[in-house]
C-alpha cells in the first residue's frame, strides 16, 4: 500500500522524458563501460616527451628581501661601490655633502648618471647634494616630492 503511493507521487512529480532521460544516460554510461578494455594502451596515439636539460626553470616564490643602502662618498675612489650596490639591484641613498671639493660631486654625480643609464634604473634628486638612485627592478614615486614643494603639505590648505 505504502510502495503504490509513492510511485504515484514519483509519476505525478516527474515526467515521463525525465525517466526516459535517466534510463538513457545509465545506457549511455554501460556502453562506455564496455568499449575500454584494461589491456587498451591510452597513450598510443601520443608520442614521449622526454625533458631536455635545455629547459629553463625559474623560481617564482624566491624570497630576497629589498634592501636600500645609504652610502656617504667621501672621494671619488669611492664611486665603484655605488655600481657594485646597483649591479646587485640595491636601492641607494647617496649623500654627497661629505665631498669637500665641487669638482670630485660633480665626477661622483655623473658617474652616478652614467651607471644607472647602463643598468636601466632611475636617479631622483631629494636635496641639493642627496639623491635616490634604484635599479631596473625598483621604481621611484615622486608624488610626494611634489606636493612638499607645493609649500602645503595638505590641499585643502591652498
Amino acid at each position: 500500500m505504502g510502495d503504490g503511493i509513492f510511485s504515484k507521487i514519483k509519476d505525478w512529480v516527474t515526467s515521463p522524458d525525465e525517466e526516459y532521460a535517466d534510463e538513457y544516460m545509465e545506457d549511455e554510461v554501460d556502453d562506455l563501460d564496455g568499449d575500454m578494455d584494461d589491456d587498451d594502451d591510452i597513450t598510443s596515439g601520443f608520442d614521449s616527451i622526454n625533458a631536455s636539460k635545455n629547459n629553463k626553470i625559474v623560481s617564482l616564490h624566491t624570497v630576497s628581501q629589498m634592501k636600500v643602502v645609504i652610502l656617504e662618498p667621501k672621494r671619488y675612489e669611492d664611486v665603484t661601490t655605488i655600481a657594485d650596490h646597483l649591479k646587485q639591484r640595491r636601492a641607494l641613498v647617496v649623500n654627497l655633502d661629505s665631498v669637500e671639493k665641487n669638482e670630485d660631486k660633480k665626477a661622483i654625480f655623473n658617474f652616478m648618471n652614467g651607471a644607472v643609464y647602463v643598468l636601466e634604473g632611475n636617479i631622483q634628486k631629494i636635496t641639493k647634494s642627496i639623491f635616490i638612485l634604484a635599479p631596473s627592478n625598483v621604481d621611484i614615486d615622486s608624488t610626494v616630492k611634489k606636493e612638499l614643494e607645493s609649500k602645503t603639505a595638505f590641499p585643502w590648505q591652498k
